[in-house]
């Protein structure tokens, strides 16, 4: 067990970084961030601050031996470098390694007994259309790695579009995936501790908007409710065959056929937003009693309605209308509001049926 007083250390020092952050000195640690850029919006809230590269191993062993305990806040990282603080870094590179490259995520999804939409790995503009043929259209072409919210994808409708949508993703290895008929979007959000003890959240119907995360709602809706159990099976299968220790995210999609997995986040969620005022306890405080050996906490809703919905851009502008009303505001710090960049979430939390 780390206890209360020790410190944490963070890499990537975005809006998950802060909210980390956040729950830890609620509950009496320290926090360290890691990061490259110059004033990181994590570091507004954090005892201490190391810039940094990703991959200057060097750094790393420094900033570890200052530390009681690592995390991470995204996935897009050098594995190979973190490997050198392995020892003090959960959830482990394992999962890293997975969830940062589609392909490799897609066979393990597929080994852990999860489906996913029939897809093909591609690396040449003769290999998508190779997949044109095979698979039909719509089709989806996604670069294998450091894609999100939506960048990294283009859509093949026809198969005269296989060119631009490999040019789309700038012609770099990519899986080529079938486009899909859904009802719905939800995420399992779930902690996992070192001892194997799981702990998972209601699910959250999600709604997007060119590739972003708009809102989460709860309840999810029948559509949703009647795919759970499959669902949390799935996801839970999934953080045994990592080991994975923390809060892990699996996205899916509600299908006639029943849920099939999207993709895996090794890490606290957009998705999992609602959590700070809608759950007995947190995603974020969830993953930091999990990496350093506190007992989980519930999971409970904490009213019947829940709702969160991102701020993005320049909707920033119009902060203070959330504060002349119920809406819980959260602002990220950021300090430049560009389009699809998210400056911020607001949750509605209602108590009454």
């Amino acid at each position: 067990m780390i206890p209360p007083g020790s410190t944490i250390g963070i890499i990537g020092g975005g809006q998950l970084g802060r909210m980390l952050s956040i729950a830890a000195a609620q509950i009496g640690y320290k926090c360290h961030v890691f990061d490259p850029h110059e004033q990181p919006c994590a570091a507004d809230v954090a005892a201490h601050f190391t810039r940094a590269a990703f991959d200057d191993v060097a750094a790393l062993q420094r900033f570890a031996a200052e530390v009681d305990v690592v995390t991470y806040e995204f996935e897009n990282l050098p594995v190979a470098a973190l490997e050198s603080i392995s020892d003090k870094l959960y959830p482990g590179t394992r999962s890293l390694a997975v969830a940062q490259d589609r392909a490799n995520e897609k066979l393990f999804i597929e080994q852990c007994g999860a489906r996913v939409a029939p897809w093909r790995e591609v690396a040449s503009i003769e290999g998508v259309r190779a997949a044109v043929a095979e698979l039909g259209t719509p089709l989806v072409l996604k670069s294998r790695r450091y894609g999100y919210d939506g960048k990294g994808q283009a859509w093949i409708r026809s198969p005269d579009e296989a060119q631009s949508a490999w040019q789309s993703v700038g012609e770099e290895a990519a899986v080529a995936e079938t486009g899909i008929h859904f009802d719905a979007e939800f995420s399992v959000i779930l902690a996992r501790s070192a001892d194997g003890e799981i702990v998972i959240w209601d699910c959250p119907n999600n709604l997007h908007e060119n590739g972003i995360l708009r809102m989460s709602t709860l309840p999810a809706g029948k559509s949703i409710e009647a795919q759970v159990d499959a669902a949390e099976s799935m996801a839970m299968a999934i953080a045994e065959a990592l080991g994975h220790i923390g809060v892990l995210t699996v996205e899916f999609f509600a299908t006639a056929g029943g849920p099939i997995v999207n993709e895996i986040a090794p890490r606290v969620h957009n998705s999992g937003h609602w959590t700070i005022e809608g759950a007995e306890t947190s995603q974020f405080e969830q993953h930091i009693r999990a990496i350093c050996g506190l007992p989980l906490g519930l999971t409970a809703r904490t009213g019947h309605f829940v709702q969160m919905r991102n701020i993005i851009g320049d909707e920033v502008n119009d902060w203070f209308e959330p504060l002349q009303s119920s809406l819980h505001l959260h602002l990220y710090g950021k300090d430049e509001a560009r389009p699809g960049r998210k400056m911020g979430h607001v949750t509605q939390v209602s108590y009454r049926n």
